[in-house]
């Protein structure tokens, strides 16, 4: 059975797509800490990030600082913190979440909501500047 990460790269389940390649897939988080909290995925399901390729776990970290920089030029902040959680859904995945204070991770903390045009607007800004890097 498929993650519902893996759906979402199959276009079987809309997203808020940031930025893709042939190994690697972002999109912003419908549950954000912050505006432009992203999601990194490989492409190959795998449910462990630790279970992945030394070589494409590499590249995977690579795709995810491009995309950081991108958010980091779109949106206000610090920093782009980086963290991996992985319990929710079984398909590795890194969190970007543009920091301004070390609170701005807490997981516990109430998530944001943003509409469909707000979600969008973003998406377009950090797609765009992806494609400029």
């Amino acid at each position: 059975m498929s993650s519902i990460f893996s759906k979402i790269i199959a276009g079987e389940i809309p997203s808020y797509k940031v930025a893709e390649d042939d190994s690697f897939f972002a999109f912003l988080d419908i549950n954000p800490l912050k505006k432009g909290h992203t999601l990194v995925i490989p492409k190959k399901e795998v449910d462990y990030i630790f279970d992945i390729d030394d070589m494409q776990l590499a590249e995977m970290v690579v795709f995810a600082k491009k995309v950081a920089k991108s958010i980091e030029k779109v949106i206000p902040c610090k920093r782009i913190a980086m963290t991996v959680i992985g319990l929710e859904v079984p398909h590795a995945h890194i969190h970007l979440i543009p920091l301004d204070e070390i609170n701005d991770v807490n997981f516990a903390k109430p998530k944001l909501q943003f509409d469909r045009s707000e979600f969008n607007e973003i998406a377009i800004k950090i797609l765009d500047m992806f494609n400029s890097l």
